[in-house]
């Protein structure tokens, strides 16, 4: 099996910040900043599951 070294500056990704409820104007809009916000969740979730595959202690 074969490991690949993990860089130094591979820092763990931030999740996004959750909009205050001020943000969205509840008019509607396309897209709304919590539209906005689930996008980037989900492309946080997919970095971290990248980023916890490269930090994964080798199975012995």
């Amino acid at each position: 099996m074969s490991t690949k070294p993990v860089p130094d500056d591979d820092p763990q990704p931030v999740p996004p910040e959750r909009p205050a409820p001020e943000e969205c104007c509840n008019s509607g809009c396309i897209p709304c900043v919590y539209d906005l916000y689930d996008e980037a969740m989900d492309r946080y979730r997919e970095a971290l599951k990248a980023w916890r595959a490269r930090h994964e202690a080798p199975k012995t």
